[in-house]
């Protein structure tokens, strides 16, 4: 059976979507962010943590964004097989749902054409990134990414006899380059395989995994783990100000890839790490 969708509520759900995510920290976020407060052993490094858990209060009582960069708006959809888009294009309605929820969120426009840098004015167009699935559902992860941590992302194009010990010292000269400027504690996403371009968007799909869900590839798990052990270790800490709290969470995606390489990339995003997820 077919079922149909109107493009009105795709709508109005990315424009809910991303007010929503500018303004609430995700729940496995919070938990991971709260839990953080207990394992700070700097003195400075907790002063910090209490004043971003301070300013995410103010942010969800007042509804005033969590971060004054609110963000270019990355939408991961999935969209089942079986529905029909009924009322305009799809990506026509994603941009719309976007243009809407900043305007009417007060949420800062930061987008701009490239090289002449002139304002959008509605922090459109958006970056979509399409996946067709079984079923008859739309879900869709509105993430939006502040440039300060973004603009700390790096791809390394290993060889594969670097093999994982220079995956491992890729993810970690990341994150010892962003230092204080992707505003620690981190989240740290990364993609290991495919080409180019697929290990960038796996570590951008990574950030948006619920921190309370782990890889089902043993390896995954036990990298994850290790990975966020090391980083921690490098002592920058929350605010980049030093302690033992450098990164919240390492989420690792891996594909296939050629037998000619070994494709990481490694993308940070700040301490709200912000996504909403929904499924039509």
């Amino acid at each position: 059976m077919i079922r149909t969708v109107r493009t009105e509520e795709i709508i109005k759900n990315i424009k809910e979507m991303c007010i929503e995510a500018n303004h609430v920290l995700s729940k496995d976020m919070e938990e991971v962010f709260f839990k953080s407060l207990e394992q700070e052993k700097s003195d400075l490094g907790r002063q910090i943590l209490f004043q971003l858990k301070e300013n995410l209060e103010i942010a969800g009582e007042d509804m005033i964004p969590i971060c004054q960069d609110t963000g270019m708006a990355v939408i991961f959809i999935k969209i089942g097989q079986d529905v029909h888009i009924e009322g305009g294009n799809l990506t026509d309605a994603i941009n719309q749902g976007v243009r809407e929820g900043y305007i009417e969120g007060y949420l800062r426009k930061s987008v701009v054409e490239p090289v002449e840098r002139i304002n959008t004015k509605d922090n459109t167009p958006a970056v979509i990134h399409y996946e067709v699935v079984a079923g008859d559902q739309i879900d869709i992860t509105v993430a939006p990414k502040g440039f300060g941590s973004e603009n700390m992302s790096r791809v390394f194009m290993l060889k594969p006899a670097d093999g994982i010990e220079g995956i491992k010292e890729a993810i970690l000269t990341a994150v010892k380059d962003a230092g204080p400027n992707a505003c620690p504690p981190m989240v740290v996403g990364v993609g290991i395989g495919g080409t180019f371009e697929k290990c960038t968007q796996m570590a951008k799909h990574a950030l948006t995994r619920d921190l309370n869900e782990k890889p089902s590839v043993p390896y995954v798990r036990e990298l994850e783990s290790e990975m966020l052990e090391k980083v921690n270790k490098l002592g920058i800490g929350p605010g980049g100000l030093g302690g033992s709290v450098t990164a919240l969470a390492v989420n690792i995606e891996t594909y296939p890839t050629h037998i000619a390489g070994l494709p990481v990339a490694v993308n940070i995003c700040c301490h709200v790490n912000r996504h909403a997820h929904r499924v039509i």
